[in-house]
């Protein structure tokens, strides 16, 4: 087998070993089926418990109560930019957005063309560094629902508790660290998230609805573009992903019975984070922090180096030590390093120790 990499991409991003070896061992036939889990059908007695078991699994992990539908979509969160407010933003109604990031401002660009919205806080004027603070929101009482990206994975900003809306349905993008720790499900109307960060592969994406929103839907618009017959249908209305959905169920898997649960994988993830952002602290301004201290991203740690030779130099010798896929998105610039929850504390380990090296060997 050749040599893994330590893989920071920002997604697709790096899986848990010890799912890719199940996938690996079981890919040209499932135990006990004799065909592959990307040959089977949907509506076979196998995949339906597979993908019955991947619900049960978010539910025990997230403590998710009947008083929520959990679906199994495609389309990334994207589509959910759309759907979303299709489904949630009635005639005469705003919806509220709160911008942190680059993928804040897309969801918005969505919403905008199928009703009415109003920003409730824009943090662009200092390039999406920080967090809304208490009372900043300026926020419609009445609104269909709040919008926000709890983590905005290329400014690195991240939210460690909801924002407060009072009683209007809040409704949160979560994709970028989506089961990174416990979640009180009980105070959002809907939480949506792809897979390809910490849940899985590209191809499937989870959507977490308070039912009582699912009667908001209008059964006149489009069926696939509609939450209720996702939700009457088990997710099934059409061929789902099923390997997605088969992938997103071993890696719950591994949280459960490997990581040991949520709370564990939140201090794990937090542990990682430490190590690099001591070595930021530590550096005299040669490696600096995007993000404000207090709304840094346990996920995705963004900073910059005195010059663009200095990061190019950065990358291309991380790259020689299998440390890869550490370049920051071009608006932001710099390096990005994304640590889900699959990054194994060695690689976390071997980046910071290489941080070290670099800045000792550069800094002037």
């Amino acid at each position: 087998m050749t040599q893994r990499v330590y893989n920071f991409s920002a997604g697709p991003a790096a899986m848990p070993v010890p799912v890719l070896e199940s996938i690996q061992r079981d890919m040209l036939a499932l135990p006990g089926v004799g065909a592959s889990i990307l040959e089977i059908s949907h509506r076979s007695g196998t995949f339906v418990a597979i993908a019955e078991a991947a619900e049960a699994n978010l539910r025990k992990l997230l403590s998710i109560s009947d008083d929520y539908a959990v679906l199994f979509l495609q389309g990334g969160s994207r589509l959910q930019f759309s759907m979303i407010p299709m489904n949630l933003l009635g005639e005469g109604q705003s919806a509220d957005y709160i911008l942190t990031g680059s993928w804040g401002n897309d969801a918005l660009k969505e919403a905008k063309k199928e009703g009415e919205t109003s920003v409730a806080w824009d943090g662009k004027s200092t390039n999406y560094d920080r967090l809304p603070k208490k009372g900043d929101l300026k926020l419609n009482p009445q609104a269909a629902y709040v919008h926000y990206t709890s983590n905005e994975t290329i400014q690195g900003v991240q939210f460690q508790s909801e924002p407060e809306v009072g009683d209007v349905p809040l409704v949160c993008d979560s994709s970028s660290e989506f089961l990174y720790k416990p979640l009180d499900v009980s105070k959002y109307g809907l939480i949506y998230a792809c897979a390809q960060k910490n849940a899985g592969p590209s191809g499937v994406t989870v959507v977490i609805i308070r039912k009582d929103l699912l009667k908001k839907s209008d059964p006149n618009m489009p069926g696939y573009l509609n939450y209720q017959i996702h939700a009457d249908n088990g997710s099934m209305w059409n061929t789902p992903p099923t390997f997605g959905i088969y992938v997103l169920k071993l890696v719950t898997d591994w949280l459960l019975n490997d990581v040991g649960g949520l709370d564990a994988m939140y201090k794990r993830n937090q542990d990682k984070a430490k190590l690099l952002y001591d070595v930021l602290d530590a550096s005299n301004g040669f490696y600096a922090g995007h993000a404000q201290k207090e709304d840094r991203s346990l996920m995705n740690v963004t900073f910059r180096l005195p010059s663009d030779e200095l990061t190019d130099q950065f990358v291309g010798e991380a790259k020689k030590l299998s440390l890869t896929d550490l370049k920051g998105h071009r608006s932001v610039g710099g390096i990005r390093a994304s640590i889900y929850n699959a990054m194994p504390v060695a690689g976390v380990e071997k980046l910071r120790d290489f941080m070290v090296e670099f800045k000792e060997k550069n800094a002037k």
